[in-house]
């Protein structure tokens, strides 16, 4: 993806993760193999709003799930590289290359990665239709779980009416998210002095804010009216960075949540069942023994 630009006027190129893998990859070809002991088999996995590019990224945890988690598909449900903020300032540590290396690397092992872009990514959006890297690029898409239920996937900004009506108000709003981020920066570099795990202050600060509550659930409504309109079981989203799983008239709601705050991907077993896995629990990532499904570990998240 080196050749991709954040700006039709500025081009940034991305970072050399991409051409420094495909140089060890022709260095020693990397066969196609079933997962290491230690990884968690999946059918399906969805991630969304990453935010690489950004200091509130959790790459270091992304990274790790990315190593121990195995799966047929990979959905990149939007947000995955922020290209706000690089377009104002440019933040790029290795961990954010590891990240890309990882997902790379899957598609090496024959992994099927599908990229359904943002608002934060929305310049790859006039890629729609296009492979890039052996990543495919799609507006939307439609997965079929493996109990035969249609699920609309799609990032979700659309249904968010200021990211709609009044995009600067959105980066005005961001502004003051970024905020609460470094906040919460701060507050994970000194429970982890303390020797605590990790914790989310925005997250805990916007489950909090009655505004805040009322906007997930006018977003997850717009959302479910419209898979429910257009015929599917459900619908697969991000943006708003609050992962759930619930019904809603019928349809099934799902978010995948994030990887700034709440570090949290969903999964598909291979009988169809979904769950929220928070990878930022210490249990969530414990190593997977002999004998026993990936599921078993899985971390659900209440709506």
């Amino acid at each position: 993806m080196p050749e991709l630009a954040w700006s039709r006027d500025r081009v940034l190129p991305l970072p050399a993760a991409a051409s420094r893998y495909a140089a060890r990859r022709r260095a020693a070809q990397i066969p196609t193999s079933v997962p290491t002991r230690n990884q968690r088999r999946h059918r399906t996995i969805f991630i969304s709003d990453l935010h690489l590019g950004t200091a509130g990224c959790k790459a270091e945890l992304l990274a790790d799930f990315l190593e121990r988690n195995s799966c047929e598909t990979l959905f990149l449900v939007g947000d995955i590289v922020d290209g706000w903020r690089l377009k104002r300032r440019w933040h790029w540590p290795d961990s954010h290359n590891q990240v890309i290396e990882a997902l790379l690397h899957k598609v090496d092992r024959g992994t099927r990665i599908v990229y359904v872009p943002g608002n934060h990514d929305e310049v790859l959006r006039s890629y729609c239709g296009r492979m890039i890297a052996g990543i495919e690029v799609v507006h939307e898409a439609v997965h079929e779980t493996a109990d035969g239920r249609r699920l609309l996937v799609l990032h979700g900004d659309r249904f968010d009416a200021v990211i709609a009506c009044a995009k600067w108000l959105a980066h005005l709003g961001g502004g003051a998210y970024t905020l609460a981020l470094k906040l919460n920066e701060v507050c994970h570099v000194l429970r982890r002095m303390c020797g605590l795990s990790y914790w989310s202050l925005s997250g805990w600060l916007k489950h909090k804010v009655k505004n805040a509550l009322e906007y997930i659930g006018h977003f997850e409504a717009a959302v479910a009216r419209e898979a429910r309109r257009r015929g599917f079981d459900g619908v697969v989203c991000g943006h708003i960075h609050h992962a759930a799983i619930k019904f809603l008239d019928g349809v099934l709601y799902i978010n995948d949540g994030d990887w700034v705050e709440s570090c949290t991907a969903l999964v598909e077993d291979g009988c169809g069942k979904l769950e929220i896995l928070c990878w930022a629990s210490a249990a969530a990532r414990q190593p997977a023994p002999q004998g026993f499904a990936p599921d078993d570990f899985a971390a659900a998240i209440p709506a």
